[in-house]
């Protein structure tokens, strides 16, 4: 079993930044392979960015690629979201998911164990 956490959310301006991060315990951490996903009201989760077990290779989705960068530090068990240019419709509840896949999966099916969200909110 993985234990996940995160924290790290709030409410911010248009153009603002904020930086999540995904506490892990109970297994090897780097073991997992890692991922953001966000789901907004009345719409599906979807996934925001994933990152190998190693951290070395990331993707991000096409939404947020330039603005988003996901990272992990596998001494600290921890993994971050860094948001910055955040618009109105980044709003929503974002998970952190881990799989034990080699490579980074965009499709929730493949992950075992989800965190139970953090509330970001973009609004003036």
């Amino acid at each position: 079993q993985v234990q996940l956490v995160e924290s790290g959310g709030g409410l911010v301006q248009p153009g603002g930044s904020l930086r999540l991060s995904c506490a892990a315990s109970g297994r090897t951490f780097s073991n997992y392979a890692m991922a953001w996903f966000r789901q907004a009201p009345g719409k599906e989760r979807e996934f925001v960015a994933g990152i190998s077990r190693s951290g070395r290779s990331s993707v991000e989705a096409d939404s947020v690629k330039g603005r988003f960068t996901i990272s992990r530090d596998n001494a600290k068990n921890t993994m971050y979201l860094q948001m910055n240019s955040l618009k109105p419709e980044d709003t929503a509840v974002y998970y952190c998911a881990a799989n034990q896949a080699v490579l980074i999966q965009r499709a929730e099916g493949f992950y075992d164990y989800w965190g139970q969200g953090t509330q970001v909110t973009v609004s003036s």
